[in-house]
């Protein structure tokens, strides 16, 4: 029997889904989405032509010999063949069917924004493409279908009669090769239509519904999950720390987590003065690795005399996000001899969950004493530190 030739179709630009670079190189889990693709393929191919644009045929070339390949990306035990695509996906196919081998009778045909398609399913499409010629992958719609024309239904579809395409399709390879010459510049969306046009029969295989397609960011932040999770990993967390010591001082308000506390001093500082906040600052500013509270608001700085460390707490939750992340959960802990927190814990708890935009089962808020101990024991200071974890999101 002759061989099995993949095309991993990676050349598209990704405007949908808003990421700063194609989204079959971002990361699901620990991988990048292509290379999940090739997963499902690979157990079944002889050879796979990896179809990208210009710019990163040397990166997958040196992700693939970072996961092992050979220098001549021998790849367990699998021939890969990293080729520039084309403007159209007709454009790209056509290049990948150019690289293959003479010995390749059945062409799979494989999108890298599904990357969870199983070996199972591509077994299955083989041998349905080796029986009848061309085979593809469907499920069944879920949905109720409309038709609709100027913001209105127009007719209700018999969803029985439908369904949804999925890849990797496969055809013998005189069939598809056959398909692509013919189509003389007309377009397809996908490659069993262009067989379809040819008058061929394409026969259908029951597909996955994991196997969904990533387009939209709800997409990509659904394979994330999925990803870690089939790794063992669950999502991706990080974890900082940080921690801060004022003096008190009389002639200042006493502000810790935002909250007024009665008391005859106050901490010294350029700012409030607020060490549990500047604290969770530090905290989330060292789970994203982005410095310190110091960098991002110098105590020189005039606009920050006397601000309220909320405000500076509100600016350091922007840039976890900038680092496409989200706060988890805090944990702050204050340690002064005087005055008793405890009464006070609650409200603080409730003015850090709201700036932080978390549940107040999120936010821990603990007070502790030295028992006479060091400056904190003797009244002459309030320190704190703060764990704080973010996740990491698409």
């Amino acid at each position: 029997m002759a061989g099995v030739g993949t095309i991993l179709v990676a050349a598209g630009s990704s405007e949908r889904i808003g990421a700063i670079f194609p989204k079959q190189f971002l990361p699901l889990g620990p991988d990048p989405m292509f290379f999940l693709a090739l997963e499902g393929v690979l157990p079944h191919s002889d050879e796979v032509a990896i179809v990208t644009l210009p710019d990163f045929v040397g990166t997958v070339k040196t992700i693939l010999r970072a996961a092992g390949a050979s220098a001549d990306l021998i790849f367990r035990g699998t021939r890969v063949i990293p080729v520039t695509g084309g403007e159209r996906r007709q454009d790209s196919v056509a290049r990948g069917l150019e690289v293959l081998s003479d010995s390749i009778d059945v062409v799979l045909i494989h999108d890298a924004a599904r990357p969870f398609a199983s070996p199972d399913l591509t077994e299955r499409v083989i041998a349905a493409a080796r029986e009848h010629g061309a085979a593809v992958p469907v499920i069944s719609v879920a949905d109720t279908v409309k038709r609709v024309r100027d913001d209105a239904v127009t007719e209700t579809l018999d969803r029985s009669a439908l369904g949804l395409a999925q890849t990797p399709q496969g055809f013998r390879r005189e069939i598809i090769e056959q398909a692509y010459r013919e189509l003389e510049g007309a377009e397809v969306t996908d490659d069993a239509r262009a067989v379809e046009l040819t008058g061929r029969r394409v026969v259908v295989v029951p597909g996955e519904p994991g196997n969904f397609k990533i387009t939209t960011p709800v997409d990509l932040e659904l394979a994330s999950v999925i990803a870690n999770c089939r790794r063992g990993l669950g999502p991706g967390y990080r974890a900082g720390t940080g921690s801060d010591t004022h003096r008190l001082v009389e002639g200042r308000a006493l502000v810790l987590c935002g909250v007024p506390i009665p008391f005859e001093k106050g901490l010294d500082g350029h700012s409030d003065a607020d060490v549990a906040t500047h604290a969770i600052c530090d905290a989330l500013l060292g789970a994203v690795a982005e410095g310190d509270i110091g960098v991002h608001f110098p105590p020189g700085d005039p606009k920050y005399k006397d601000i309220s460390s909320l405000l500076l707490l509100g600016k350091v939750v922007e840039i976890v996000r900038e680092k496409r992340c989200r706060v988890v959960n805090v944990d702050v802990t204050v340690v002064a001899e005087a005055p008793k927190l405890a009464p006070h814990v609650p409200e603080m708890r409730r003015s850090l969950a709201l700036v932080l935009g978390l549940d107040i089962e999120s936010v821990s808020v603990k007070a502790t004493t030295t028992e006479g101990m060091g400056p904190e024991g003797e009244g002459l200071a309030i320190s704190s530190t703060a764990v704080a974890v973010v996740t990491e999101r698409p």
